[in-house]
């Protein structure tokens, strides 16, 4: 399904500084993140969390950003097909002012835990709430990071993650310790954007590069694949495994604005081993190839958003289960006997 939205301005927020208690004083958690237990290390972490301050300070605690509120409504529009109430929510990363707002307007919710590796980030959603005089659901914050989760095993009913997790090194690892976070039948909701993302961009950059610079080297995060993402469920033991996508066009007045958009989404380019120098010309090649290839009549340029949303139960022995293999008392043989009769 692709969806189109019309395009935006961006304002600047100036940063929040007052302080935000840990909820856990009992647990104990690392919010360290230069060190990953993942072997390889395809983004960096610590940046990543520095692209999300800024994107903090780039986005007023009312903003209005058409894509991100369109994507967290999708994401928890799921909730609504479940007659299960889920009375403790984590909320993960990501787009965190789109998904708390919806939450507050859920009955369901007793106890939301709102956590992100950005302290900037953590404070923005604090201000939000502190606005919206939320007296419904009891909201705690913990700034840690979505590789090392800081929650009790079997302690909460939800977890959700909109648009984080596919900054993690170990997005399997992530992902098991969701389930593991959560209590016997409890729901994972998840959306991450999808290897179709930004395509006209990775081309633009690509035309760009080799006319400039006579080589590539990678300005756009190498994202999953709808195949990867069933196996991704599978792996981390999630029973009961959904996998859908939307694909979104976004349009902008031009490429520039496209790239002022990520960095107030926190969604720039963190490979570890990057170029970080981007030469001038080549910056402004990329503009002009993107404005020359894909600009359409009204002057506007699109940008593709590939949308993954994976949702998953943790075991529980009220769920339904596939029957063993060989346990079938009539075949297909017969059934297409049966209707070939009839025909």
């Amino acid at each position: 399904m692709t969806r189109h939205l019309a395009s935006y301005m961006l304002r600047s927020a100036s940063a929040c500084t007052s302080r935000i208690r840990h909820p856990f004083a009992a647990a104990s958690f690392c919010t360290d993140t230069s060190t990953s237990s993942s072997r390889v290390k395809i983004f960096d972490r610590q940046l990543k969390r520095k692209q999300r301050d800024r994107a903090a300070w780039l986005m007023p605690s009312n903003s209005d950003d058409p894509f991100l509120n369109t994507v967290a409504h999708n994401l928890l529009d799921r909730l609504q097909d479940c007659k299960k109430t889920f009375p403790t929510a984590l909320c993960l990363g990501g787009s965190l002012l789109p998904v708390t707002r919806s939450l507050y307007t859920q009955r369901t919710i007793e106890k939301l835990i709102v956590m992100d590796a950005s302290y900037e980030m953590v404070q923005l959603c604090k201000n939000a709430e502190d606005a919206s005089n939320n007296d419904n659901i009891e909201t705690l914050y913990v700034v840690a990071d979505e590789e090392f989760l800081p929650i009790k095993e079997s302690s909460v009913d939800l977890v959700i993650s909109c648009l984080g997790l596919h900054w993690t090194n170990d997005l399997p690892g992530a992902m098991i310790q969701s389930r593991l976070a959560l209590k016997p039948d409890g729901l994972f909701l998840a959306a991450i954007l999808g290897g179709e993302t930004l395509k006209e961009l990775r081309i633009a950059c690509t035309v760009a590069q080799m006319e400039r610079e006579g080589g590539i080297s990678p300005r756009v995060s190498p994202l999953a694949q709808v195949r990867d993402a069933g196996n991704l469920l599978t792996r981390a033991g999630f029973t009961l495994p959904g996998v859908d996508v939307d694909e979104y066009t976004v349009k902008y007045e031009s490429a520039l604005e496209l790239i002022e958009h990520l960095r107030a989404m926190g969604e720039t380019n963190s490979l570890f081993q990057m170029n970080t120098i981007l030469k001038r010309d080549t910056a402004l090649a990329t503009a002009a190839i993107y404005d020359s290839m894909f600009a359409e009549e009204d002057g506007t340029v699109p940008a593709t958003f590939q949308v993954i949303y994976m949702t998953g139960w943790k075991e529980h022995p009220s769920q339904q289960k596939a029957k063993t293999r060989g346990s079938a008392t009539i075949s297909f043989k017969d059934i297409q006997k049966q209707f070939g009769n009839h025909s």
